[in-house]
This record gives C-alpha cells, sequence and structure tokens, in this order.
C-alpha cells in the first residue's frame, strides 16, 4: 500500500516556519556580513596594518575568503547530518556556532596588542563561521520548501533568501550608525567592536524562535521509508556518496545557477564599500547608507521575485535577472564615479534589484533539483561549493583588477561574464516548478496532475 503523501501546512503554520528560518537566517547572516563590511572597513589597519591601504584590504579579504572555504565543508558535514537526524536539529547547531564565533571576534585583541596573533586568531574564527553558514543556507530554504505546498514554493522559500539582505541589512545598519555618532578615532579604537558582542544577544532571540518549529514532514516521511528500508535488510549509501553517484549533474546546475550570483551580490556590497572608500575618496557614512538602502529595497522585492516565479517559471525569472545584470554590470561603476550619493545610491539599489530577480527562485529551483534523501546534502553542496569560485573571489579579485589597472572597465568585465554563466546554466536546465517534493527517483519531471501549473511557462532552451 502507497503511503499518503505529507499534506501542505495550512497557512498560518507555514507563516511561523517562514518567519522562524527568516529571523535565523538574517541573524546568521548579519553575523557572516558584519565581517565582509568590517574587512573593507576596519580591518586592514587593525589586524592587517599596511603602507599601502589597497594591499591591507586585499590581506583582510583573504582572511574574508577564507570563510568561504570553509563553507562546502560545512555544508557537506550539516548535509549529511540533516539528511539522517533533520533539518531542525542542525539548523540550531549552526546558529550557536556562528553566534559563538561572531561574538568572540568582538572580543578579540588587535595586531598593535600580540601582533601576528591577531590575524591568525581571526582566521581561525572566520573559518568556524564559514563551516556554520555552509550548513545553515541549505537547511532553512529546505525546512520552508518542504512545508509548504508545490504551487506556492517560490514564494514561501524565496523569504529565507530575504535573510541575506536582511542580515546585510542589519550589519550595515549597525556600523553606519556607529560612524554617524562616532569619531574615526572612536569607532576604530571600540566601536566597531560592538556589532560583534550584539551578535550574543540575537543569537539568543533567534535561538528561542528556531527551537519552537517543527520538522519537515516531507523529510520524516523519508525517514520512515529509509527505517522500512532498513529493517528489511537493505542498505542505503550516505547522502554525500549517493549525490556524487546520481546527481552530480544537479550539483553542476546549482554551482552554475548561483555563480553569477554570488559574484554580483559581493560585487555590490562588499566590494563597492572599498571602491567608493578608497578610489573614490568618499565617506564610510555614504558608503554604508548606500548599501543600507538598497538592502531595504532587496529584502522587500526578493519574496516577489519568488512570487513571481510560481507564475512564469524558475528559470524565466532568474534569466531577467542574469540578462540584466550582465549589461547592468558597465552601467553600475560609471553611476558610482560620479560620486554623486543619491546617484551611488540609485546604481547599487537597481543591481541589488537584478540580483534578487536570480536569487528569489533560487531556493525553490536547487531545492526542487534533488530527492529527499540527498536533498540537505545535494543543495549544500551546490551552493557553497559555488561561494567558494564565486563570491569567496569576488571581492578579492576585484580589489586586484581595481590595484592593476585602476579601471573599473575590468571589473565589469568579470561580473558580466560571470552573469552569462548563470544565463547559460539556467537556459540548459529543465523547468522545476510545480515538482512534488514527495516524489524520489531519477524522474524530475512534473507530475502529470500538475502539468496545468506550468504549461503556460516560456519555453526557454531545452
Amino acid at each position: 500500500m502507497v503511503a499518503a503523501t505529507p499534506s501542505p501546512k495550512p497557512a498560518g503554520s507555514i507563516r511561523r516556519i517562514v518567519a522562524a528560518s527568516l529571523v535565523g537566517t538574517t541573524i546568521e547572516w548579519y553575523d557572516f556580513f558584519l565581517y565582509g563590511s568590517a574587512a573593507a572597513l576596519v580591518f586592514n589597519s587593525l589586524f592587517f596594518p599596511s603602507s599601502d591601504p589597497l594591499v591591507g584590504t586585499l590581506l583582510a579579504f583573504l582572511t574574508y575568503a577564507v570563510g568561504f572555504a570553509a563553507r562546502p565543508l560545512g555544508g557537506i558535514v550539516f548535509g549529511h547530518y540533516g539528511d539522517k537526524i533533520g533539518r531542525k536539529k542542525l539548523l540550531v547547531l549552526s546558529l550557536l556556532m556562528m553566534g559563538g564565533a561572531t561574538f568572540a571576534m568582538g572580543l578579540l585583541p588587535t595586531h598593535a596588542s600580540i601582533g601576528v596573533w591577531a590575524p591568525i586568531l581571526l582566521t581561525l574564527l572566520r573559518l568556524v563561521q564559514g563551516f556554520a553558514l555552509g550548513g545553515e543556507w541549505g537547511g532553512a530554504v529546505l525546512l520552508v520548501s518542504e512545508h509548504g505546498g508545490d504551487e506556492r514554493r517560490g514564494f514561501w522559500a524565496s523569504w529565507p533568501q530575504s535573510g541575506a539582505p536582511g542580515g546585510n541589512l542589519l550589519a550595515t545598519g549597525v556600523l553606519a550608525l556607529l560612524a554617524a555618532v562616532q569619531s574615526d578615532e572612536a569607532f576604530l579604537a571600540w566601536g566597531w567592536r560592538v556589532p560583534f558582542l550584539l551578535s550574543g544577544v540575537l543569537v539568543m532571540i533567534g535561538l528561542w524562535i528556531r527551537i519552537s518549529v517543527e520538522e519537515s514532514p516531507v523529510f520524516l516521511e523519508a525517514q520512515r521509508k529509509s527505517a522500512e528500508a532498513a529493517a528489511q535488510g537493505k542498505k542505503e549509501q550516505p547522502p554525500v556518496v549517493e549525490v556524487f553517484r546520481k546527481s552530480w549533474r544537479e550539483v553542476l546546475l546549482a554551482i552554475g545557477t548561483r555563480f553569477g550570483e554570488n559574484i554580483s551580490y559581493y560585487i555590490l556590497t562588499a566590494f563597492l564599500l572599498v571602491y567608493v572608500t578608497v578610489h573614490l575618496d568618499m565617506s564610510k557614512s555614504d558608503a554604508l547608507n548606500a548599501v543600507l538602502i538598497g538592502s531595504a529595497v532587496h529584502f522587500v522585492t526578493i519574496p516577489l521575485w519568488g512570487a513571481l516565479s510560481d507564475r512564469l517559471g524558475r528559470r524565466p525569472v532568474t534569466l531577467i535577472g542574469a540578462l540584466g545584470m550582465a549589461a547592468w554590470a558597465f552601467g553600475f561603476f560609471a553611476l558610482l564615479d560620479t560620486r554623486s550619493f543619491p546617484v551611488i545610491v540609485l546604481a547599487v539599489t537597481l543591481g541589488l534589484l537584478l540580483h534578487g530577480a536570480m536569487y528569489g527562485p533560487q531556493a525553490a529551483f536547487i531545492s526542487e533539483l534533488f530527492d529527499t534523501k540527498v536533498r540537505y546534502s545535494g543543495a549544500s553542496m551546490g551552493s557553497q561549493l559555488a561561494s567558494i569560485i564565486g563570491g569567496a573571489l569576488a571581492p578579492l579579485i576585484a580589489v586586484e583588477l581595481l590595484k592593476d589597472y585602476e579601471s573599473s572597465v575590468p571589473i565589469s568585465v568579470y561580473l558580466c561574464f560571470a552573469s552569462l554563466v548563470t544565463a547559460v546554466t539556467v537556459w540548459v536546465a529543465k523547468e522545476t516548478r510545480g515538482r512534488d517534493l514527495t516524489r524520489d527517483g531519477r524522474d524530475q519531471s512534473v507530475p502529470a496532475q500538475r502539468t496545468s501549473t506550468v504549461k503556460d511557462s516560456v519555453p526557454l532552451g531545452r
């Protein structure tokens, strides 16, 4: 007899789950992005002193990239246990690890106090941050994707995605406030520590909310089937092994989908702070406030792009963002070079709006690529491997190009190329909108009874 398919949660229940995922994800991204902003603004002088500001910034961004290097390992470990014992337990652990590392950063002595041990300790804590975040993204989006129904998955799953600009908004906002009310000397002396120590309070709030959510019904059903198979003597391979054996194509699709999105985000936010303050010699407040305003618009519009993907399909909406970003790569720096604060705000906001078109449908799209037994592992590996070749290197490459050529044109070419990689990946992928996440097996197509929900999708590629 076929087991009953887990039914979608009532609207009130799914809203509670979305709220819990959003709050937890926002806090984790706050911790992660706080480092990126501090690397651009203060870590270069406090932990990596150098006579050349761009060299110090480059060294600070190297430790920034180290956090990305740890993310695939975190994705593998968290993905394995998330597919074995559940999404919820691993999300609680990732929040504790991230918050503890960030709080400890706020207590670190600087290079002036303990010399080379300061950047070493900072790098070790950054590794912990990256490891924790490697497990966060997959668990958060899967918990929402697997609780909600097929028809509105793009909308519901996009809310944890809003945690990225939400965390950036919070991190940049706190730094902008401190920069506005403090002198540069006070900010460098102790003010920069406040946002890191604040993480301890935020983690306690997030932990209280996250513990209250229920485990995914789709996962519980898959776990029940695995227990039955084990009772019958059937041995299953570890999820990571299964991903590499049967779902490596889906992992490559996830990497390509995230490539341009990941690179564009860190150029539009982290590298922008360097470009505006060092290259254009404008104030920290101007740079931070531009990112602050853009992130607010980004936060609101990501779910709108997710909802649009429920109507048009994941691929058409992602293509809008990828092709738009490829073109915007050249206009973006031209607007920054005006040194006009309102124009810079416009450049950042429009860039993040296009980024949201790639980012909004991404959670549902990547979730729909994988079967339940390997979904946490597959989604985490694909997304976090992309973060190494994408977001980890983006600020480093951009700073190096600026240092070597003293021009933004090579950076625009780099951003355009990355966006086109995502466009090509999405073009050749199959549409996943409407896939029943309870269905396992190699058939990734939409169930027959759901074809009416996707027949009007824009026909792109194959």
